[in-house]
Protein backbone atom coordinates (compact mmCIF):
# COMPACT_ATOMS: atom_id res chain seq x y z
CA UNK A 1 0.00 0.00 0.00
CA UNK A 2 1.27 3.17 -1.07
CA UNK A 3 0.64 6.07 1.47
CA UNK A 4 -1.64 9.08 -0.31
CA UNK A 5 -2.50 11.44 2.26
CA UNK A 6 -1.76 11.44 6.20
CA UNK A 7 -4.67 12.32 8.30
CA UNK A 8 -2.43 12.25 11.97
CA UNK A 9 0.48 9.75 13.56
CA UNK A 10 -3.00 6.63 13.32
CA UNK A 11 -4.70 7.24 10.19
CA UNK A 12 -3.62 7.60 6.41
CA UNK A 13 -5.56 7.45 3.21
CA UNK A 14 -3.46 4.79 0.94
CA UNK A 15 -4.05 2.87 -2.25
CA UNK A 16 -3.70 -0.55 -2.54
CA UNK A 17 -2.63 -2.90 -5.93
CA UNK A 18 -5.93 -2.73 -7.28
CA UNK A 19 -5.48 0.93 -7.07
CA UNK A 20 -7.86 0.97 -4.34
CA UNK A 21 -8.73 3.77 -1.98
CA UNK A 22 -8.23 2.83 1.67
CA UNK A 23 -8.52 4.97 5.08
CA UNK A 24 -5.57 2.66 6.92
CA UNK A 25 -5.68 2.86 10.94
CA UNK A 26 -3.06 1.84 13.58
CA UNK A 27 -0.76 2.66 16.42
CA UNK A 28 1.93 4.77 15.01
CA UNK A 29 1.41 3.87 11.41
CA UNK A 30 1.88 7.37 10.16
CA UNK A 31 5.20 8.26 12.41
CA UNK A 32 7.55 9.80 10.46
CA UNK A 33 6.17 8.75 7.27
CA UNK A 34 5.77 10.54 3.82
CA UNK A 35 3.16 10.59 1.28
CA UNK A 36 4.29 8.28 -1.59
CA UNK A 37 5.87 5.62 1.04
CA UNK A 38 5.34 2.49 2.09
CA UNK A 39 2.50 1.73 4.52
CA UNK A 40 4.30 -0.43 7.38
CA UNK A 41 1.67 -3.30 7.31
CA UNK A 42 2.76 -4.69 10.37
CA UNK A 43 1.66 -1.74 12.01
CA UNK A 44 -1.82 -1.56 10.39
CA UNK A 45 -5.26 -2.34 12.89
CA UNK A 46 -8.05 -1.53 10.40
CA UNK A 47 -8.84 -0.92 7.35
CA UNK A 48 -11.80 1.06 5.88
CA UNK A 49 -12.62 0.56 1.97
CA UNK A 50 -15.41 2.61 1.04
CA UNK A 51 -16.59 2.22 -2.39
CA UNK A 52 -19.21 5.20 -2.69
CA UNK A 53 -17.41 8.51 -3.57
CA UNK A 54 -19.26 10.98 -1.61
CA UNK A 55 -19.28 8.83 1.73
CA UNK A 56 -15.32 7.99 1.33
CA UNK A 57 -14.98 11.64 0.81
CA UNK A 58 -17.56 12.42 3.45
CA UNK A 59 -15.57 10.18 5.69
CA UNK A 60 -11.73 11.39 5.26
CA UNK A 61 -13.21 14.98 6.54
CA UNK A 62 -14.45 13.50 9.67
CA UNK A 63 -11.37 11.71 10.08
CA UNK A 64 -9.51 15.12 10.81
CA UNK A 65 -11.57 16.48 13.56
CA UNK A 66 -12.87 12.81 15.33
CA UNK A 67 -10.44 11.31 17.81
CA UNK A 68 -9.14 7.88 16.09
CA UNK A 69 -9.80 5.98 19.28
CA UNK A 70 -13.63 7.07 18.67
CA UNK A 71 -12.96 5.85 14.97
CA UNK A 72 -11.74 2.56 15.72
CA UNK A 73 -14.76 2.26 18.38
CA UNK A 74 -17.77 2.52 15.51
CA UNK A 75 -15.59 0.40 13.38
CA UNK A 76 -15.70 -2.40 15.44
CA UNK A 77 -19.03 -1.23 16.48
CA UNK A 78 -20.57 -1.42 12.31
CA UNK A 79 -18.09 -4.71 11.90
CA UNK A 80 -20.29 -6.59 14.42
CA UNK A 81 -23.64 -4.86 13.33
CA UNK A 82 -23.27 -6.08 10.10
CA UNK A 83 -22.25 -9.74 11.38
CA UNK A 84 -25.72 -9.68 13.09
CA UNK A 85 -27.71 -8.51 10.91
CA UNK A 86 -26.40 -10.21 7.40
CA UNK A 87 -27.66 -7.53 5.48
CA UNK A 88 -25.57 -5.07 3.43
CA UNK A 89 -25.20 -1.56 4.90
CA UNK A 90 -24.64 1.63 3.20
CA UNK A 91 -21.08 3.26 3.70
CA UNK A 92 -22.37 6.10 4.94
CA UNK A 93 -22.50 4.10 8.38
CA UNK A 94 -19.23 5.25 8.52
CA UNK A 95 -19.94 8.82 8.44
CA UNK A 96 -23.18 8.94 10.02
CA UNK A 97 -22.33 6.73 12.96
CA UNK A 98 -18.89 8.04 13.53
CA UNK A 99 -20.21 11.74 13.68
CA UNK A 100 -22.78 10.21 15.56
CA UNK A 101 -21.25 8.99 18.42
CA UNK A 102 -18.79 11.63 18.30
CA UNK A 103 -21.17 14.63 18.85
CA UNK A 104 -22.81 11.95 21.92
CA UNK A 105 -19.44 11.33 23.43
CA UNK A 106 -18.68 14.98 23.33
CA UNK A 107 -22.09 15.76 24.91
CA UNK A 108 -21.68 13.20 27.60
CA UNK A 109 -18.40 14.85 28.50
CA UNK A 110 -20.09 18.10 28.58
CA UNK A 111 -23.33 16.39 31.18
CA UNK A 112 -26.10 16.52 28.09
CA UNK A 113 -28.10 13.64 27.80
CA UNK A 114 -29.16 12.58 24.11
CA UNK A 115 -32.71 11.46 24.61
CA UNK A 116 -34.91 9.46 22.15
CA UNK A 117 -38.70 9.96 22.41
CA UNK A 118 -39.08 7.05 19.87
CA UNK A 119 -37.16 4.26 22.42
CA UNK A 120 -40.13 2.09 22.85
CA UNK A 121 -41.29 1.82 19.06
CA UNK A 122 -37.61 1.26 18.21
CA UNK A 123 -37.65 -1.42 20.91
CA UNK A 124 -40.81 -2.61 19.76
CA UNK A 125 -40.23 -2.48 15.60
CA UNK A 126 -37.00 -3.02 15.40
CA UNK A 127 -35.99 -5.55 18.03
CA UNK A 128 -32.67 -6.96 16.45
CA UNK A 129 -31.59 -3.14 15.24
CA UNK A 130 -32.04 -2.18 19.63
CA UNK A 131 -29.90 -5.65 20.59
CA UNK A 132 -26.90 -4.64 18.30
CA UNK A 133 -27.21 -0.73 19.67
CA UNK A 134 -27.54 -2.34 23.58
CA UNK A 135 -24.24 -4.10 22.60
CA UNK A 136 -22.42 -1.00 20.97
CA UNK A 137 -23.56 0.46 24.67
CA UNK A 138 -20.79 -2.61 25.97
CA UNK A 139 -18.55 -1.22 23.28
CA UNK A 140 -18.22 2.27 24.23
CA UNK A 141 -17.82 1.47 28.03
CA UNK A 142 -15.45 -0.66 27.56
CA UNK A 143 -13.30 1.42 24.77
CA UNK A 144 -13.86 5.00 26.18
CA UNK A 145 -15.45 4.12 29.69
CA UNK A 146 -18.82 6.03 29.61
CA UNK A 147 -21.56 4.53 30.57
CA UNK A 148 -24.44 5.72 27.99
CA UNK A 149 -28.19 5.07 28.51
CA UNK A 150 -30.84 2.96 26.87
CA UNK A 151 -31.97 5.94 24.16
CA UNK A 152 -28.20 5.78 22.96
CA UNK A 153 -29.13 2.52 21.87
CA UNK A 154 -31.89 3.18 20.10
CA UNK A 155 -30.14 5.99 18.55
CA UNK A 156 -27.75 3.77 17.07
CA UNK A 157 -30.37 1.36 16.00
CA UNK A 158 -32.14 4.11 14.20
CA UNK A 159 -28.87 4.90 12.02
CA UNK A 160 -28.61 0.97 11.61
CA UNK A 161 -31.52 0.82 10.21
CA UNK A 162 -31.10 3.67 7.70
CA UNK A 163 -27.96 2.13 6.50
CA UNK A 164 -29.54 -1.15 5.27
CA UNK A 165 -32.71 -0.01 3.46
CA UNK A 166 -31.84 -0.84 -0.01
CA UNK A 167 -28.31 0.02 1.04
CA UNK A 168 -28.69 3.67 0.88
CA UNK A 169 -28.89 6.96 2.67
CA UNK A 170 -31.84 8.09 4.81
CA UNK A 171 -32.45 10.57 7.11
CA UNK A 172 -32.86 9.48 10.78
CA UNK A 173 -35.76 11.40 10.39
CA UNK A 174 -37.80 9.61 7.99
CA UNK A 175 -37.38 5.95 10.28
CA UNK A 176 -38.52 7.89 13.09
CA UNK A 177 -41.52 8.91 11.35
CA UNK A 178 -42.24 5.05 10.15
CA UNK A 179 -41.90 4.16 13.59
CA UNK A 180 -44.78 6.32 14.60
CA UNK A 181 -46.86 5.85 11.64
CA UNK A 182 -46.78 1.93 12.20
CA UNK A 183 -48.17 2.32 16.02
CA UNK A 184 -50.81 4.43 14.64
CA UNK A 185 -51.50 1.26 11.75
CA UNK A 186 -51.32 -1.08 14.29
CA UNK A 187 -53.71 1.32 16.63
CA UNK A 188 -56.45 1.53 13.87
CA UNK A 189 -56.24 -1.95 13.83
CA UNK A 190 -56.91 -2.74 17.22
CA UNK A 191 -59.98 -0.21 17.31
CA UNK A 192 -61.48 -1.53 14.43
CA UNK A 193 -61.03 -5.12 15.57
CA UNK A 194 -61.12 -4.54 19.42
CA UNK A 195 -58.94 -6.89 19.96
CA UNK A 196 -55.19 -7.22 21.43
CA UNK A 197 -52.66 -8.41 19.04
CA UNK A 198 -50.45 -11.11 19.63
CA UNK A 199 -46.99 -9.25 19.10
CA UNK A 200 -45.17 -12.68 19.63
CA UNK A 201 -46.86 -14.21 16.48
CA UNK A 202 -45.40 -14.76 12.89
CA UNK A 203 -48.17 -12.89 11.10
CA UNK A 204 -47.43 -10.01 13.49
CA UNK A 205 -44.06 -10.08 12.73
CA UNK A 206 -44.86 -10.44 8.89
CA UNK A 207 -46.77 -7.43 9.35
CA UNK A 208 -44.19 -5.27 10.81
CA UNK A 209 -41.78 -6.11 7.81
CA UNK A 210 -44.27 -5.17 5.40
CA UNK A 211 -45.14 -2.26 6.92
CA UNK A 212 -41.40 -1.14 6.89
CA UNK A 213 -40.89 -1.93 3.34
CA UNK A 214 -44.00 -0.43 2.36
CA UNK A 215 -43.07 2.99 3.27
CA UNK A 216 -40.33 2.70 0.97
CA UNK A 217 -42.31 1.64 -1.79
CA UNK A 218 -44.35 4.19 -1.13
CA UNK A 219 -41.74 7.12 -0.97
CA UNK A 220 -40.71 5.78 -4.47
CA UNK A 221 -44.08 5.84 -5.90
CA UNK A 222 -43.10 2.34 -6.93
CA UNK A 223 -45.39 1.04 -9.71
CA UNK A 224 -48.31 -2.01 -9.10
CA UNK A 225 -47.24 -5.31 -10.19
CA UNK A 226 -51.03 -6.74 -10.15
CA UNK A 227 -51.93 -7.14 -13.85
CA UNK A 228 -55.79 -6.71 -12.74
CA UNK A 229 -57.81 -5.70 -9.81
CA UNK A 230 -59.89 -9.74 -9.65
CA UNK A 231 -57.71 -11.25 -6.61
CA UNK A 232 -58.62 -7.43 -4.87
CA UNK A 233 -62.14 -8.20 -5.65
CA UNK A 234 -61.91 -11.61 -4.15
CA UNK A 235 -60.55 -10.67 -0.80
CA UNK A 236 -62.37 -7.60 -0.76
CA UNK A 237 -65.39 -10.20 -0.76
CA UNK A 238 -63.82 -12.71 1.23
CA UNK A 239 -62.09 -10.54 4.19
CA UNK A 240 -64.68 -7.50 4.29
CA UNK A 241 -63.72 -6.43 7.85
CA UNK A 242 -59.93 -6.37 7.37
CA UNK A 243 -60.57 -4.56 3.87
CA UNK A 244 -62.55 -1.65 5.57
CA UNK A 245 -59.82 -1.64 8.06
CA UNK A 246 -57.42 -1.44 5.47
CA UNK A 247 -59.64 2.15 3.96
CA UNK A 248 -59.26 3.67 7.30
CA UNK A 249 -55.41 2.90 7.15
CA UNK A 250 -55.43 4.35 3.42
CA UNK A 251 -57.33 7.55 4.52
CA UNK A 252 -54.62 7.95 7.87
CA UNK A 253 -51.94 7.83 5.27
CA UNK A 254 -53.72 10.49 3.10
CA UNK A 255 -51.89 8.91 -0.07
CA UNK A 256 -53.79 7.00 -2.87
CA UNK A 257 -52.97 2.95 -2.71
CA UNK A 258 -51.92 0.98 -5.61
CA UNK A 259 -54.25 -1.80 -5.61
CA UNK A 260 -51.13 -4.53 -4.92
CA UNK A 261 -51.05 -2.65 -1.35
CA UNK A 262 -54.77 -2.63 -0.77
CA UNK A 263 -54.24 -6.68 -1.63
CA UNK A 264 -51.40 -6.77 0.38
CA UNK A 265 -52.70 -4.70 3.37
CA UNK A 266 -56.21 -6.40 3.60
CA UNK A 267 -54.58 -10.19 3.72
CA UNK A 268 -51.72 -8.78 6.41
CA UNK A 269 -55.09 -7.04 8.38
CA UNK A 270 -56.86 -10.20 8.27
CA UNK A 271 -54.20 -12.42 9.06
CA UNK A 272 -52.46 -10.71 11.68
CA UNK A 273 -56.38 -10.43 13.53
CA UNK A 274 -56.66 -13.90 13.67
CA UNK A 275 -56.26 -15.96 16.91
CA UNK A 276 -55.42 -19.39 15.27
Amino acid sequence: MIIKKIINNNVIVAKNAQKQELVVMGCGVAFKQSIGGQVDENLVEKVFILKQKDASEKFKLLLEDVPSDYVSLCYDIIEYAKNMLEVALSDYIYVTLTDHINNTLQMFDEGIKNSNPLIWEIKKFYPKEFRIGLKALEFIEDSVSKQLSEDEAANIALHLINAQVNSSYQRVADVAEQALKIQDILNIIKYTYNITLDEESISYERFITHLRFFFQRLKKRQKTLLEDDFLLKQVKVKYKKAYQCMLKIEKYLNTPLSDEEKLYLTIHVHRVTQRN
